[in-house]
């Protein structure tokens, strides 16, 4: 099975297409762990012509880590890690529409999303992925050197809380108990990511507030200057979406975009989100006190 799996990329920085393999079979550890060593590769990795029921998905995604279940987003009755991601054809405002990297406003920050498309608009519907480790790269040394020596505060208030203006206020998609949960959380600037030692930006538009001992006035000029370059499209590439297609990628390293440039039409995506081993997470949040302290 493992032998039979044929990666392309899909653009410069990121990105590649997999195909001979069905997700929803019970998979090899090796067909795992060859899916795994692409994703940690290529940062985002596509596949085409999948049939997966919701047990199925969440059977897949926890080859991976251990699966969260969002907090403020209600998952399925009968698979509560799986989220429905849909936006009906009234719908003026689409979820996860600007740029963003998945659950940072968490303690412990997902490691992956799996995306699965149940059905799609007949035009438009892209996803845009953007490489926050090519966008690292591509500064200088001085400020990458400043930046490792910071972190940042993250929060879901803007987007989940009732004053904010989240895209899951609409009747398409059910609301956990999102007031009065949500709180701020510190991360490095910087993520080292732990399977290959490359160097990745970690903030993003949606959930980054501050920089850490910085008035939020002085961190605005940095972090918009960041966002900004992140962003570049040499950093970036773009999923078109098929019913049966599945994106799977590494929120350690990719921000997301879903475009909402399909007025009128309808698109159901279902999403399982991978959560960091425990031994990682422990590690991880070493680091971070290392780095605060």
């Amino acid at each position: 099975m493992t032998q039979s799996l044929k990666i392309r990329r899909a653009a410069g920085a990121l990105g590649a297409e997999i195909s001979g393999v069905d997700l929803s079979a019970d998979l090899p550890d090796a067909t795992i762990a060859a899916i795994r060593a692409a994703l940690v590769e290529h940062q985002v990795i596509f596949f085409r012509d999948q049939a997966l029921t919701p047990a199925q998905q969440v059977a897949f995604g926890a080859r991976f880590g251990p699966l969260n279940i969002h907090p403020y987003v209600a998952g399925m009755a009968s698979q509560p890690e799986v989220m429905e991601v849909v936006k009906e054809p009234q719908d003026k405002i689409n979820f996860g529409g600007g740029w963003h990297s998945d659950m940072s406003f968490l303690e412990r920050p997902a490691i992956g999303s799996i995306l699965y498309a149940v059905a799609t608009p007949e035009v438009g519907g892209d996803t845009l992925f953007a490489s926050q480790a090519a966008a690292f790269d591509a500064l200088s040394p001085g400020l990458q050197k400043t930046l490792e020596g910071l972190n940042a505060v993250h929060s879901a208030a803007r987007e989940y809380s009732s004053q904010g203006h989240s895209a899951q206020k609409r009747s398409s998609m059910a609301i956990a108990e999102a007031d009065g949960m949500v709180g701020e959380y510190v991360h490095p600037m910087v993520l080292v990511h732990p399977e290959t030692g490359r160097k990745a930006l970690y903030v993003n538009p949606a959930f980054t507030m501050k920089i850490e001992g910085w008035k939020t006035s002085e961190s605005k000029a940095l972090l918009d200057y960041l966002f900004q370059h992140s962003r570049y499209e040499g950093f970036t590439t773009r999923f078109s979406w098929k019913p049966g297609s599945v994106a799977f990628w590494d929120n350690r390293s990719v921000w997301h975009f879903a475009l909402n440039d399909y007025p009128g039409q309808r698109r159901h995506m279902r999403r399982v989100t991978v959560d960091p081993w425990p031994v990682e997470a422990s590690q991880a949040s070493a680091r971070s006190a290392a780095t605060v302290s």
